[in-house]
């Protein structure tokens, strides 16, 4: 099904390049690096859900003067003997660090699975159907809530099962092969972390079981991908099969345990239009008669009306109710008129700048969604400081969480209120980027942003100002584009804020600082 990528994975001076095939195209280097900290006590480390210590473990190596070791080390060095140009190349490839090059996986599939299904000729809208992902409308829509879950589900399978592999790999302590015998010479840089079981084993079969989960039409190829991260191991000289496994059979059972989870985080619920009519009905009570509606036309029924009541990762109910923005002002009132006069202004007086930040954050169809946007941030920032395996997937599951907390929370708001957009309340308003299907207040953008910066800020403290900006421009992009209010982005990324701020608690207590 897959032609984001292609087989053939070319190599620059060491530095694998990527390109993306979306509106968003990008270059991503990955060169392998050597991870200087190992973190030997991260199988320590607090996981996101509850394992049963049975369910994870795998039974002790064969001895280093076994003959089963030596066999290993024979079959390995005959494997070496007739690796080809392609596989090196995809050994290199995945020696970038496995953790990310899943995740720019992900958010090439999320991209492409990123577009909302066209009319029928009656004026109604096909659903995506999960039982035939792959008749049109494809399934799943691929929208930011969706996205957002998607890439903190796939976090969160990639870091538990490396706690589980960490914890393995300091019990029982096998070294690389090429330890132990000189004439087996890996690709990828040295290490002295133990390869019994091996993380890439383990990250590539969580992360294939997760992502088949949530995009059922790419099976197909997402098990090749697995499978050539599994092998390009063996590729590289850096691990033996009973390495991988045991990696193996570690990322597949926290797999398991992720999807039941995922299972029953509300997210079927998420999209029940039958029950739409009490939200309406509730923000009315509240004193919003004049709610949103659709601006498609014709009318679309509304994004995920429900996304709100989906579990969180960092807090609980009461801290959702919490987090919520207080009302924002009504139609009529000084604080409302003079937001609807400034997009009305800009509108008119949109500069070049303005119009470049607008459209570098428009994340519309066919794009991985602003969720993609931090996602992509937090991988950078990975490979500029080299974090090892464990350490990485770490931070793309406090990233990836609080951004999914964020969608939950903003979504939360965004139908208490069912407050309108701009050029709803006056046609007037000429937005430069698409109207979303969702209500206004708050901003997705701003919240989403104001989340991950702030998790991002704490974890990457030399990056803090640049980060911090880099929401505020993401938030502003939103007012720009004349599709939100100044109140929408500003209490939307406060909101974000307070949503990273438990993330960042929990990075505080998980045991890895």
């Amino acid at each position: 099904m897959r032609n984001l990528f292609t087989n053939k994975l070319l190599i620059l001076s060491l530095a694998l390049v990527f390109v993306q095939c979306n509106k968003t195209p990008e270059l991503e280097v990955r060169a392998p690096y050597a991870e200087l900290t190992l973190d030997p006590d991260g199988g320590q480390w607090k996981t996101y859900l509850e394992y049963q210590p049975e369910l994870l473990q795998v039974p002790a190596p064969a001895g280093l003067t076994s003959v089963d070791y030596f066999e290993e080390l024979q079959s390995l060095k005959s494997v070496l003997a007739t690796v080809t140009e392609e596989q090196r190349q995809a050994a290199l490839y995945w020696g970038g660090n496995g953790v990310l090059r899943w995740h720019e996986i992900a958010r090439e599939i999320a991209a492409d699975y990123n577009v909302p299904p066209n009319n029928k000729e009656d004026g109604t809208y096909p659903a995506p159907d999960p039982m035939n992902p792959t008749v049109y409308p494809r399934f799943p829509f691929a929208n930011p809530p969706y996205a957002a879950r998607a890439f903190a589900l796939l976090a969160v399978a990639q870091y538990d099962a490396l706690v589980a592999v960490w914890k393995a790999k300091y019990e029982h302590n096998r070294l690389s092969p090429s330890s132990y015998d000189k004439n087996i010479v890996s690709l990828l840089p040295f290490n002295s972390l133990p390869s019994y079981p091996s993380e890439d084993a383990a990250v590539a079969v969580a992360s294939r079981e997760l992502m088949k989960f949530l995009f059922p039409g790419e099976v197909q190829y997402l098990e090749g991908r697995a499978s050539e991260h599994i092998d390009s191991r063996l590729w590289a000289g850096a691990n033996v099969q009973s390495d991988l496994d045991a990696g193996a059979a570690i990322g597949l059972a926290v797999a398991q345990k992720v999807i039941a989870y995922a299972k029953t985080d509300n997210m079927s619920k998420a999209n029940n239009q039958s029950l739409y009519p009490t939200l309406i009905a509730d923000a009315n009570s509240r004193g919003f008669q004049a709610t949103w509606t659709s601006r498609d036309n014709p009318a679309r029924p509304p994004m995920l009306p429900f996304y709100g009541g989906v579990k969180t990762w960092n807090f609980g109910e009461a801290e959702k109710v919490a987090i919520r923005p207080p009302a924002p002002p009504l139609p009529g009132t000084p604080g409302f008129e003079a937001d609807l006069q400034e997009v009305l202004d800009l509108s008119k007086n949109r500069s070049r700048e303005q119009l470049r930040i607008a459209s570098f954050w428009a994340d519309g169809p066919g794009t991985y969604t602003p969720p993609g946007h931090w996602n992509r941030r937090a991988a950078d920032l990975i490979h500029r400081y080299e974090l090892n395996e464990i350490r990485s997937a770490r931070t793309m599951a406090l990233v990836s969480t609080a951004l999914q907390d964020a969608g939950i929370s903003c979504w939360d708001t965004k139908y208490y209120y069912l407050t309108q957009r701009p050029s709803e309340v006056d046609p007037a308003v000429k937005t430069c980027t698409g109207i979303p299907n969702f209500p206004g207040y708050t901003s997705g953008h701003s919240t989403f942003s104001g989340a991950a910066a702030e998790v991002l800020a704490y974890l990457f403290p030399n990056d803090a100002e640049a980060l911090q900006q880099f929401a505020k421009e993401a938030s502003d992009s939103r007012i720009f584009g004349c599709i939100h209010f100044r109140v929408d982005c500003e209490q939307g990324l406060e909101a974000g804020k307070r949503v990273g701020q438990y993330a960042v608690l929990r990075a505080k207590n998980d045991g890895a600082e």
